[in-house]
């Protein structure tokens, strides 16, 4: 063997195995297994961690005791102290947060403290809901007589330690055997009833299963039935119950509640799958009469998490086949193995002829074939052990060991031809872990009785209540108390919460809703979800909304584990995978077997989940961050519920949201069995209605000092946080010639830390409505309060209660205190179009029916909405005018208008040559809607900017750009691509340079400058700064496109890339390895991309490779952009995406 070869993982090469057999050594921390089949010998270390139990002693071995001592939980044997408690909860909790990768942090010392603290007082400690379920699957995982493990990740749990009653136990359990059974595609659950402890009492299931047949004991002594069930089937029959007396009657439920007197519910039938066995070519078997239920839930079993016992947990995988065989063979069962034999004709008289062999094997034959005909989920005997060989060689990779009963595992047919067999496997115990315990009538004495009801005396009960089926709305509420939908948003216009909240309103009918921002959540709490649904904008050309930034690149990081590659930067478009790869579980069209024992795992692999992304098709990387989040969702294994949806902001983006949350709701119940129990019509009916009544709203004057900080207000309802800038001065940086106008607005920093930047970084200004809007908006109220006086909004609200309902007058937190002018010019946006759902608003408030009708119409999100608005695109002022009979109030405006959001702008200043200052370079926008014939319109923020007087207050924040920055080193070739107001971060880039070049060695690297312009005498902005930056050796070259220049043609500054500085352009980036910059619209930034193409494909590279080239300078960040949303110049782009997009739509609903 070649010396150089090394062990991988935990294998160990074949030399090795003699001295690492040899256990002389007591530093030795490993020990050896071997597989006589493939010769391969692996270490297992994990043993190191197991409890301190033996199964064996140094006379005997006990490795096939049915229920060995190790594995009993007695309480009647049991006594813990405080002491061991603290040792097994401190285990648990280390494993809790070294599995989420927070070991010894703040968070985990703090947990740990106050687990102590209360086992010190209480004497036992409450576990998390996050911790519950890590302790299930752990527990699931650590099980040695498990052969189906490799689910463990997959376990769906119900935490149901809340209930108090045993009709609450039913409730939980019918809605347990709902989710499992899945009209067939099985799927693994479990159910945890309160914990064992004095102030609980006991809480146990006494079926030994959920779903088990009668036995019947005949005078003769015979068994109808399962003779296994006979003592559990006489107590129920004590209990009341009379059973038909057939072969396979469904036992009633036995539950205990509060160590009380059990009570007794019969399992409604529709909850109970059966499977009639048939062979596929013996049609007399089928006459035998066999059937089998399609769940196997354990209910007898004891899980012990940290110390915490639950002695009541039902749990449920699903059958191979060779146990629904051994249960209709074994002697002790059903015993059908002799007439089936002669059923065959076999001789079995003569154990010789094999004919158990032959008989055991069509039966297993008939098991599969009969569940597998019938899509109900099974698993052969080879299937399952090579999928517990896969799950064993992971744990030994991952956690390096896998407990295992060799004797358990290996199946009762055909063992020796399974893989397992030639498997050593070392058996022990972890916890958290699954333990037998003594049955509950053995335990439970009855109340004022000496005697246990398992004895043959007639005891007399008082009379128990029997259910036979719960209605449909008890059902969908015990589920909705538990499955929680997680509904995530990132936004930097406050569209996707806004879509975020009404996607809440709709699953609210059937889950319990909640909205997260994705900046403010643990992403290692994700593989603990049950359903997360992701709403989110893309920024820019790809780029994440600036409150998604640290979830994507954390969602990354988790997907990575620990690759080298975890430490990559996010990038949204080089992370999307291809659409036909990304397709949902109702789509694959794969078989209930296929589906539900897959082998694939992943971290997020009982997680189900959709998104919506929203977008404009103007941006060539259209709804990126979306798929992006939809790819790697999907890469760790997480359930897709329905294909990402995507919403067009330039066209039919209400109606595609709506098509597809309706879509994503029916999946999501449909997936958790909720389907035929919410009325689906009148959930859909919650996307286009907005609660709203003026009734419900009053306004509370009160004090004016309330109103000061309207800075700390905004940082507040925008989640930011802010500071305060004071306007220096403005300067208009085009000729008085020019008919247009681009300012230079300087502004001081007061040298705030929250105002740190660095060249390439955004300024995000909160502007103010223009007053003559505001004013114009007020004089059109019903009941305008006075304009100036401060006030506060109050919610009233209604709380059902045992005396009635209760209600309230709550002050509404959307709005800080302020004036109704405030309100309208600082805090709320009035210029934007309305949504659908205010229109719906304004649609009851109209007293004409005409205008009611047309409002209503709008009101549908359908294209006429879509036209209406990208036509005249009215703020809310035209509204009213528009619709003069609407009678509008003050709350409908402080309650339901968006949020006006900042604008942000590249930042044109260097903060070393200007220190305590931001410049911004700004564009003062102005048109005409209608095509021309519209009233003239002004850009929010822009305009603000271009009227305040100079000291005036400017809340703000700073956006860092780390995507767009200067090479750190400085000899690094740079091209800067930016017509217009996209010169604005390339000015700071010269001025840092200067900088530098004045403070240290002279900057010697090449900075060329592609500007363009209209024209050379009206809109050259920065044309001195660049001729000085050029004299300093800053800026090495300089080039201008000049569009509407005198006598010349048209050109831009793709034209010069492509036509004039070609080989320059490959010289610099290719083979000196530099950087190229864009910045400006979305259009420009695609006819820069294309012409950079073409260079490359001029000098020599093939188109495909140049593609390839530019997706690799992304990745490398070597081609930085700086993009704008859609301008007036693009607007001609902006109509010709709308009409493309309207063909290729969905229709209304």
């Amino acid at each position: 063997m070649d010396g150089s070869q090394k062990p991988r993982n935990n294998e160990i090469l074949p030399g090795e195995r003699a001295e690492l057999r040899n256990p002389s050594s007591s530093k030795q921390r490993f020990e050896t297994l071997k597989n006589w089949e493939t010769d391969k010998v692996q270490r297992d270390t994990l043993h190191l961690k197991a409890c301190p139990v033996n199964v064996c002693d140094r006379a005997k071995c006990n490795g096939s005791v049915m229920n060995p001592s190790q594995m009993i939980s007695d309480p009647r044997n049991e006594s813990r102290s405080p002491e061991d408690i603290v040792q097994l909860a401190t285990d648990f909790i280390d494993q809790y947060y070294e599995s989420a990768k927070r070991f010894k942090s703040e968070a985990h010392l703090n947990r740990l403290h106050e687990v102590k603290q209360s086992i010190k007082g209480q004497g036992t400690f409450t576990l998390t809901e996050h911790e519950l379920i890590f302790g299930a699957k752990t527990a699931w995982r650590n099980a040695p007589r498990c052969i189906g493990r490799i689910q463990w990740n997959k376990l769906q749990v119900f935490d149901c330690r809340h209930i108090t009653s045993t009709a609450e136990m039913f409730e939980a359990i019918c809605t347990h055997l709902k989710y499992a059974t899945n009209k067939g595609n099985i799927r693994s659950c479990i159910t945890f009833f309160p914990p064992r402890n004095e102030a609980n009492g006991e809480f146990r299931v006494w079926n030994p299963q959920l779903i088990r047949y009668a036995g019947y004991r005949q005078l003769d002594g015979s068994v109808i039935g399962d003779p296994v069930n006979v003592e559990f089937t006489q107590i129920c029959e004590r209990l009341g119950w009379v059973g038909k007396g057939g072969r396979f009657d469904v036992l009633p439920l036995l539950l205990q509640a509060n160590s009380k007197d059990p009570d007794m519910y019969e399992v409604p039938t529709n909850l109970v799958l059966e499977v009639d066995i048939k062979h596929p070519k013996f049609d007399w078997l089928e006459k035998m009469g066999l059937k089998w239920y399609a769940v196997p839930a354990v209910s007898n079993m004891l899980i012990d998490i940290g110390g915490i016992q639950f002695p009541a947990c039902p749990f449920n995988g699903w059958f191979m086949g060779t146990e629904i065989g051994r249960d209709l063979c074994d002697t002790t069962r059903y015993n059908i193995l002799e007439p089936l034999a002669k059923q065959m004709g076999l001789h079995t008289k003569n154990n010789s002829s094999l004919w158990k062999d032959k008989a055991v094997l069509e039966l297993n034959i008939s098991i599969l074939h009969s569940f597998q005909s019938n899509n109900v989920t099974i698993m052969d005997h080879h299937a399952a052990t090579e999928s517990f060989m896969k799950h064993f060689s992971n744990e030994l990779r991952l956690r390096g060991g896998c407990p295992g009963d060799w004797v358990w595992l290996v199946p009762p047919v055909s063992g020796s031809t399974t893989p397992i067999f030639h498997q050593e496997i070392f058996n022990y115990i972890l916890n958290p872990t699954c333990y037998y315990q003594p049955d509950a009538w053995k335990l439970h004495t009855l109340k004022n009785r000496d005697q246990k009801v398992g004895k043959t005396k007639k005891i007399h009960f008082k009379e128990l209540a029997r259910f036979v089926l719960l209605a449909s709305t008890m059902m969908t509420k015990a589920m909705a108390k538990r499955v929680k939908a997680t509904i995530f948003y990132a936004t930097e216009t406050g569209k996707s919460l806004t879509y975020a909240k009404i996607l809440r309103e709709i699953f609210n009918h059937a889950f319990d809703a909640k909205i997260v921002a994705m900046d403010e959540y643990d992403i290692w709490l994700l593989e603990y979800e049950s359903l997360v649904l992701v709403v989110t904008s893309t920024f820019g050309n790809g780029d994440p909304p600036e409150n998604g930034e640290t979830f994507a690149q954390a969602l990354q990081d988790m997907g990575n584990g620990d690759n080298e590659s975890s430490s990559k930067k996010f990038d949204s478009v080089n992370t999307v995978a291809p659409l036909q790869k990304r397709v949902s579980f109702h789509a694959k069209n794969t078989t209930a077997n296929q589906d539900n024992t897959s082998e694939e795992q992943g971290i997020l692999a009982n997680v189900k989940f959709s998104v919506f992304g929203l977008g404009s098709r103007a941006y060539p990387n259209f709804c990126a961050f979306g798929h992006a989040i939809d790819t790697m969702l999907g890469d760790m294994k997480a359930e897709r519920l329905l294909e990402i949806g995507e919403g067009d902001e330039l066209s039919g983006q209400e109606d595609s949201f709506r098509h597809w949350a309706q879509n994503v709701f029916s999946a999501a119940c449909d997936s958790f069995c909720l389907k035929e129990d919410v009325n689906i019509e009148i959930a859909n009916a919650s996307l286009s209605n907005t609660t709203y009544h003026p009734s419900n709203y009053r306004f509370k004057s009160v004090d004016i000092a309330a109103e000061e900080n309207i800075t700390g207000d905004l940082g507040k309802m925008h989640k930011k946080h802010l500071s305060s800038c004071r306007l220096i001065e403005r300067i208009n940086l085009q000729s008085a010639e020019s008919k247009r106008s681009t300012i230079l607005v300087k502004l001081d920093t007061n040298d705030s830390p929250l105002l740190d930047f660095e060249p390439g970084d955004h300024l995000g200004i909160y502007p103010c409505n223009q007053p003559e809007l505001v004013d114009g908006l007020i004089s059109k109220l019903e009941d305008a309060p006075a304009k100036d006086d401060v006030i506060q909004m109050e919610t009233l609200k209604r709380k059902n209660t045992h005396l009635g309902i209760i209600e309230n007058w709550e002050a509404d937190v959307r709005l800080p205190p302020c004036s109704l002018r405030t309100a309208l010019t600082r805090f709320l946006d009035i210029t934007t179009p309305p949504t659908p759902q205010i229109l719906s608003l304004l649609a009851e408030c109209a007293q004409d029916e005409n205008e009611k009708t047309k409002l209503k119409v709008l009101s549908e999100g359908s294209f006429a909405y879509e036209d209406w608005k990208f036509q005249s695109f009215p703020n809310f002022l035209e509204i009213l005018e528009e619709f003069p009979s609407i009678k509008l109030s003050s709350s409908l405006l402080l309650s339901q208008l968006p949020f006006l959001q900042c604008r942000y702008y590249s930042i044109s200043s260097s903060p070393n040559y200007h220190p305590g200052q931001i410049h911004c370079t700004v564009s003062v926008v102005s048109y005409t809607t209608k095509g021309g014939s519209g009233p003239v319109h002004h850009g929010v923020c822009s305009s603000y900017l271009n009227r305040i007087p100079a000291g005036e207050k400017i809340s703000c924040f700073i956006r860092h750009a780390s995507g767009f920055r200067l090479p750190k080193d400085p000899s690094t070739p740079c091209l800067l691509i930016g017509p217009g107001t996209g010169i604005a971060p390339f000015r700071s880039f010269w001025q840092q340079r200067i900088y530098e070049t004045s403070s240290e060695a002279k900057v010697n690297g090449t900075m060329a400058l592609l500007f363009g312009c209209r024209h050379p005498l009206h809109d050259h902005l920065y044309k001195k700064e660049v001729e000085e930056a050029k004299k300093l050796g800053v800026i090495s070259h300089s080039y201008t496109a000049f569009s509407r220049s005198p006598h010349t043609p048209k050109t831009y500054v793709q034209h010069i890339l492509e036509n004039e500085i070609s080989d320059f352009v490959f010289d610099s980036i290719h083979n000196r390895n530099g950087h190229f910059y864009v910045c400006g619209d979305v259009t420009m930034a695609a006819d820069v991309n294309r012409a950079f193409k073409s260079v490359l494909v001029k000098n020599g590279m093939m188109k495909e490779d140049s593609d390839n080239y530019i997706r690799k300078m992304k990745s490398d960040n070597r081609y930085h952009e700086d993009i704008f949303g859609v301008t007036l110049r693009t607007s001609e782009v902006t109509d010709s995406v709308r009409k493309h997009v309207r063909k290729n739509s969905i229709k209304p609903l």
